[in-house]
């Protein structure tokens, strides 16, 4: 009986289908590893180095107000911000070596309770002076920047610690993603990729690597 050919028509189309059925379920189940994978990774993505919601792409910068590659770094972001119209997220990251640094970060989150705008356009204006900011006159420029931007400085700018906690704040975050020299700069995207987002650690690239990012 199992000489008839039907049978071995019939047997063979039930192994070439089992065969199939087979190749068909390691192909989902290594779909959904994949999927699994990039979803765990996605969600161990630190959220310091996320956009802000609504934006795809944005730059985030760990520096230090008395570094001299950050003062260097700062005009470059900014037209990389102005070109690619993305933001730059800025943290403060002190270095214990450096004498006035963490004191230019406190006046700075002062001027940030009057808007973002003034607080960035003081750090801004401490790396065009920082070659001449000593740990004496610090005070002098943050006042004469008061003045050119109508806005009281009190003699005591942060009384109760609350700014200084907040610049702490943001240098322990640093420390949490292993950071530990400014500035760090990072090209970081919303998308759910392997890569969604690079250091840039040479400035001469930073255009390149946004346009990397873009294209993923």
């Amino acid at each position: 009986m199992h000489d008839d050919p039907r049978f071995a028509t019939i047997e063979a189309n039930l192994t070439e289908f089992a065969s199939k059925l087979k190749t068909m379920k390691i192909s989902r189940l290594l779909s959904l590893i994949l999927v699994l994978t990039l979803t765990a990774f996605t969600q161990e993505v630190p959220s310091v180095l996320r956009p802000p919601k609504g934006s795809p792409l944005a730059l985030v910068v760990f520096e230090d107000l008395q570094c001299p590659q950050c003062a260097r770094a700062a005009p470059l972001l900014a037209q990389a911000s102005q070109t690619y119209k993305i933001p730059v997220v800025q943290h403060d990251f002190p270095l214990p070596m450096h004498n006035w640094s963490m004191d230019a970060a406190i006046i700075a989150r002062y001027f940030d309770t009057h808007s973002k705008t003034v607080g960035n356009a003081f750090r801004d204006y401490v790396f065009e002076h920082q070659r001449e900011i000593l740990p004496d006159n610090l005070r002098g420029f943050a006042e004469k920047f008061a003045a050119e931007h109508k806005v009281d400085l009190p003699f005591v700018v942060d009384p109760a610690g609350k700014l200084n906690a907040l610049v702490i704040a943001d240098r322990e975050l640093g420390k949490s993603i292993n950071l530990d020299h400014t500035p760090t700069i990072y090209v970081v995207s919303d998308k759910k990729t392997a890569t969604p987002y690079l250091e840039v650690k040479d400035l001469s690239q930073l255009y390149a690597m946004i346009d990397t990012m873009k294209k993923q």
